[in-house]
């Protein structure tokens, strides 16, 4: 249960940076492009979030396996074999893990019932998170 804990406090870590990470990128759309709160300004500032936080989580994953909050907390994603993910294999990480979190955040509650508490992306897709010394 300890290791779980790590992980979720690892998470909130993340969000707070992807949420400093979105309000620059927000103040900067909207000095360029004006008001962003409908029609396709809306799309393109929502497209703009998605595809940088998606960029920062993709290439921590595929150079070093670890993001500023994971580094932090000693923790690492890794591939099947033990490897780092590819880049392949990284962007699809990214898209189930999108996909799972909007449904109630379903792949949170999995790693509570799961034996190796990883998260549901992670068991779908034969990655996992571990521990590093």
């Amino acid at each position: 249960m300890k290791y779980l804990i790590k992980r979720y406090l690892a998470v909130i870590y993340e969000a707070l940076l992807m949420l400093a990470l979105a309000l620059a990128l927000t103040a900067a759309y909207v000095l360029v492009v004006g008001d962003a709160s409908h029609g396709w300004r809306r799309i393109g500032l929502q497209m703009l979030l998605w595809l940088s936080i998606g960029a920062y989580f993709v290439r921590c994953w595929v150079v070093t396996g670890q993001t500023l909050a994971s580094q932090t907390w000693k923790l690492k994603v890794i591939d099947a074999d033990g490897s780092l993910l590819d880049w392949r294999l990284a962007l699809l990480r990214y898209g189930v893990a999108t996909l799972l979190l909007l449904p109630a955040g379903l792949t949170f509650w999995w790693a509570v019932l799961d034996r190796e508490q990883q998260f549901l992306h992670d068991r779908l897709l034969g990655t996992r998170i571990i521990r590093i010394t």
